[in-house]
């Protein structure tokens, strides 16, 4: 596992950068995938894998490690951009993606790519596994942590709020689950396909520990996710109110770019934006 873990927010900042350049020009080499939540999420993931984490890139299944989910699985560029950037497989890699035979495919898969602990991509059943993942390591009495990340219009899905109450009724504080609150989904804003509001209180109401966050902002998500250690008896959810397609300004806001990736002048233009150019 990484000797030290990274506290310093320019720091962090600087990192989710790289990560954002990459997203976009593996999607732009693909031709397709989804931009807008991966990009998104970006600052979360960050502050989770380099801040909090232990993990072995050189043992990936190393048996106390904490484990992280991505139930949005279509956010899977964000992803491997992360597991490149720890060391789990070099970065020239990410250029395969979507490619027949790169282990990198359109959606996160177990059997293909260490580092990736589920395959997920079929929306509302993350938080499921990563609460089996939960209880069967402190059932081992392995101290690992579990970390869920979820997309906002994902929770219109039945099956996570089955999921919320099983978390709550086993006390899994070893589980942290975080809404990427973007707003918008691939139909549309998300208030207007399925009413999600009020997040807090139906969380709390569940019985969870509910902080929420800017979640651009690399002190708050530091912050959260250190109280999120704290909580006893209860899991935590973190609900990072985020923009569609951050650190891009012609994609930000806008659910064209849910999944549709850069063109070629768009990605010049976007690398610019965000000093690469």
């Amino acid at each position: 596992m990484p000797d030290k873990k990274i506290k310093d927010i320019r720091t962090l900042e600087e990192i989710a950068k790289e990560i954002r350049i990459n997203i976009l020009k593996m999607l732009t080499t693909a031709g397709s995938g989804h931009t807008g939540g991966s990009l998104s999420a970006a600052d979360v993931v960050v502050a989770i894998y380099f801040s909090k984490m232990n993990f072995d890139p050189k043992s990936p299944y190393w048996r106390e490690r904490d484990r992280f989910v991505l139930s949005k699985g279509h956010a899977a560029p964000l992803l491997y951009a992360i597991l490149a950037k720890a060391g789990y497989f070099p970065t020239e890699l990410l250029t395969t993606l979507r490619k027949i035979d790169s282990p990198l495919q359109g959606h996160p898969c177990s059997e293909n790519l260490p580092g990736v602990e589920i395959s997920t991509g079929s929306l509302g059943q993350g938080l499921s596994v990563a609460n089996g993942i939960a209880l069967g390591v402190r059932l081992d009495k392995i101290p690992a942590r579990v970390y869920c990340i979820m997309g906002d219009g994902e929770i219109q899905e039945g099956q996570i709020w089955e999921a919320a109450m099983t978390a709550a009724h086993y006390n899994l504080d070893n589980l942290c689950a975080v809404v990427d609150n973007n707003g918008l989904q691939i139909d549309g804003p998300v208030e207007e396909i399925m009413r999600i509001a009020p997040v807090h209180e139906k969380w709390t109401a569940f019985g969870w520990h509910v902080i929420e966050i800017d979640g651009h902002n690399m002190k708050e998500i530091l912050h959260a996710l250190d109280e999120a250690e704290k909580i006893k008896n209860k899991p935590t959810i973190i609900i990072a109110h985020t923009i569609k397609g951050k650190g891009v300004s012609f994609f930000e806001g806008k659910v064209e770019y849910h999944g549709v990736a850069p063109t070629r002048k768009e990605l010049e233009k976007a690398l610019k934006e965000l000093g690469n150019g």
